[in-house]
């Protein structure tokens, strides 16, 4: 069903130091600014959104991937990333993990797990986990065309698009069943793997090793599905706002017309003219983590 990642949302307490700080240390440029119309918070099922304020932000490579940060109110409170259910983590393509390291030292970004080899062999992809200014949990990642299994593409400049969005809930089972079974995506084997900022997150053994899959897109993307400890919780989400923290993630589909068995929208489908849906229909969906999956179709449907 899913082709690619197009939107990446998150709740913020302030937009101006969150947009320097992307733009200063990241290479990211706000594209556009505003507030949500009450069109797309309506067609979200979060009507209580309409009205506040956003900005869009893209990479320098001009990559048509975005991260959305929008002004959250101010008695929500925070979720920590790693501690809920839901999503948790983007992960972003970079060409220099350990370079950019020492750019980040005194920045608002905080290295949380410095850069380190995620298999063994010289084009292994290297990663590093940093807490960003708004409390967002970023996985910097460079990969090697051939290093993986999976078609991922390779940053074009020294920090670029998302590829990887993790969701994390308290069953691997379910998540497989929903993005496998129900999305239709083909999916990984499990496999257990030590995380450490999870683990510090839940003050278990760093070696501790947690299940995980991936669910795999077309090309150049994957869905990260991570089963969490009983520690974890629910994230609150009041009926009419998104949750706090990462809050949404946005998917292209070249249809919204015949959706999957038991995939059910929060409210049918609108064409929205704002950039960047520029016309095209857009659907919310929630999945078995409680996680928000905006779905945008590929083309403007023909006017009747």
């Amino acid at each position: 069903m899913f082709k690619s990642i197009a939107i990446v949302t998150l709740l913020v307490r302030s937009l101006a130091p969150v947009e320097s700080a992307y733009e200063d240390h990241l290479g990211y440029e706000t594209v556009r600014r505003g507030t949500l119309s009450p069109e797309l918070s309506g067609t979200w099922g979060t009507p209580g959104m309409a009205g506040r304020d956003f900005i869009l932000m893209q990479p320098a490579s001009g990559a048509e991937v975005y991260l959305r940060f929008v002004q959250m109110p101010r008695d929500m409170e925070d979720a920590p990333p790693l501690t809920t259910h839901g999503w948790n983590a983007t992960e972003l393509l970079v060409q220099d993990p350990d370079a950019l390291a020492g750019q980040l030292r005194d920045s608002p970004f905080r290295v949380i797990g410095p850069p380190a080899d995620l298999t063994p062999g010289p084009d292994a992809p290297r990663a590093m986990q940093v807490v960003g200014p708004a409390g967002e949990l970023l996985y910097l990642t460079r990969i090697i065309p051939g290093g993986t299994a999976f078609d991922l593409g390779e940053a074009r400049v020294p920090v670029d698009r998302v590829f990887i969005t993790v969701v994390a809930g308290p069953s691997l089972p379910a998540l497989r069943d929903y993005y496998g079974g129900q999305l239709g995506l083909p999916l990984s084997d499990n496999l257990y793997w030590p995380i450490e900022v999870l683990a510090r997150a839940h003050r278990l053994p760093l070696d501790t090793p947690f299940p995980l899959a991936v669910a795999i897109l077309p090309r150049h993307y994957l869905v990260e599905l991570d089963e969490y400890p009983r520690t974890a919780v629910p994230r609150a989400r009041p009926d009419d706002l998104l949750p706090a923290g990462m809050a949404m993630v946005s998917f292209t589909v070249d249809s919204l017309a015949a959706p999957p068995e038991g995939i059910e929208w929060r409210q049918p489908p609108r064409a929205i003219a704002d950039f960047p849906y520029r016309g095209r229909r857009v659907a919310v969906t929630v999945g078995p983590a409680g996680e928000l999956l905006e779905v945008i179709e590929t083309l403007v449907p023909a006017r009747q």
